[in-house]
């Protein structure tokens, strides 16, 4: 089962759309034994550690297993990048409540206060 999982969204909720798809699709059979909770957290720590590792902030060592990178401006870069995707998605989901970029400020300085 190859993963394509959203950073911005609960696996939950990806876990299930995929399977809902992949029932309505035909790939699960009516009746036919779905993969167990196990096999599914297995799959999914597996494509977790891929990412990250292709990303640059773990690597896997073949004798000591698995650290994270030393390269700090790479977390930090990481870090703003993740920042950025969580504000966006805020300010999007303020909008839809019908804030403008001014209100938004006010609610802002109100909750730091």
């Amino acid at each position: 089962m190859a993963w394509e999982l959203d950073a911005d969204r609960p696996i939950y909720a990806q876990l299930v759309e995929r399977i809902q798809r992949e029932i309505v699709s035909g790939k699960y059979q009516p009746g036919e034994k779905l993969p167990s909770v196990r096999d599914l957290a297995a799959v999914a720590a597996v494509k977790a550690f891929a990412e990250l590792e292709r990303s640059g902030l773990i690597m896997t060592q073949r004798t000591s297993g698995r650290t994270v990178t030393e390269d700090t401006e790479l977390i930090s870069n990481t870090r703003e990048k993740l920042a950025a995707g969580h504000m966006r998605s805020f300010i999007d989901n303020m909008q839809e409540l019908g804030y403008d970029t001014g209100e938004i400020r006010e609610l802002l300085a109100k909750m730091q206060s």
